[in-house]
């Protein structure tokens, strides 16, 4: 069986079951784990992603005008490696590679025929699903089964433990200029441990907002966490904010509850580590390190 996969979840979700060596092809933003980053990357941005958030939100928005992907697959590659599967998604056109790119590519006459998988994750259920979906292709559903089985045990422990906790106001944030808050399974896995997302919905794609609306409801702890981003690129981008006079008003900033998390290794990944997020949310939330999370998923913005 040969593999690509265009997403970073996927390739998590292959590697979980035992199937690493299945793959053959990853996309750009595949870095995890470090056992599949010397493979064939078969697609890139069109956009410079090192840019500020504003900027990479103009750029993308511009191809998205044009009615242009935002994208490049490597074709020639592609048919080079010629896979049996395909795995992409069709969850966000934004966020990675999607079906229409892949059937487009597959369109011009390539030479190959591979199965398409694509993951359209919308909740923890779907995610499961997903791996699910997978696994029944590479002939790992028991291994599939017994992992989601041990996410479930582990996600009913956090919750347990958090049942009484008086619930606290959260904003979760996914984007910074201009402001998107976190959807899709975030909400989810903030009332997991025991959090009041002010303003994700539970299965529903991210929002956009005005900062206007984060000053109105003034809430206990603001957590970042933008899709792509490190703790450290994210650490610059929110400079800015600090210079805006409400912000500096805001009931979290004066309490010191401004946090930072790895938004593109964790919460914007849909695949295995889903269960460390949860785990990080709850460090944050709780006021707690349980889990060692502390310093490489997550920070306080001014330690």
């Amino acid at each position: 069986m040969r593999i690509i996969s265009l997403i970073s979840s996927a390739t998590e979700i292959v590697s979980s079951l035992g199937c690493s060596e299945m793959l053959v092809g990853i996309s750009h933003e595949c870095d995890y784990p470090e056992s599949i980053r010397h493979l064939p990357v078969c697609s890139e941005p069109k956009f410079n992603v090192d840019g500020s958030s504003i900027d990479v939100d103009k750029n993308i928005k511009s191809l998205l005008q044009d009615a242009l992907s935002i994208y490049r697959i490597n074709e020639k590659l592609i048919s080079e490696l010629n896979p049996d599967i395909i795995i992409t998604q069709s969850q966000c056109d934004v966020c990675a590679v999607n079906l229409n790119d892949v059937q487009n590519s597959l369109n011009n006459n390539l030479g190959i025929s591979p199965i398409i998988i694509s993951l359209e994750p919308k909740n923890l259920h779907d995610i499961w699903i997903n791996i699910k979906t997978v696994a029944s292709k590479l002939n790992k559903y028991n291994q599939a089964n017994e992992m989601i089985n041990n996410f479930k045990k582990e996600i009913i422990k956090i919750k347990n433990r958090n049942m009484s906790q008086i619930k606290k106001r959260i904003a979760c944030i996914e984007w910074i200029e201009p402001l998107m808050f976190a959807g899709n399974w975030v909400p989810e896995i903030v009332d997991i441990v025991g959090g009041n997302d002010l303003f994700g919905l539970m299965g529903q794609h991210s929002l956009w907002a005005e900062y206007q609306t984060l000053f109105d409801e003034n809430p206990d702890k603001i957590i970042f966490m933008p899709c792509g981003y490190g703790i450290n690129k994210t650490q610059i981008e929110i400079e800015k904010l600090f210079k805006l006079g409400e912000w500096n008003e805001l009931r979290a900033v004066n309490s010191g509850d401004i946090y930072i998390s790895d938004g593109s290794q964790y919460f914007n990944r849909p695949g295995p580590r889903i269960l460390d997020s949860i785990k990080i949310m709850d460090e944050i939330i709780n006021d707690q390190n349980l889990y060692g999370f502390l310093g490489k998923g997550w920070k306080k913005n001014d330690e």
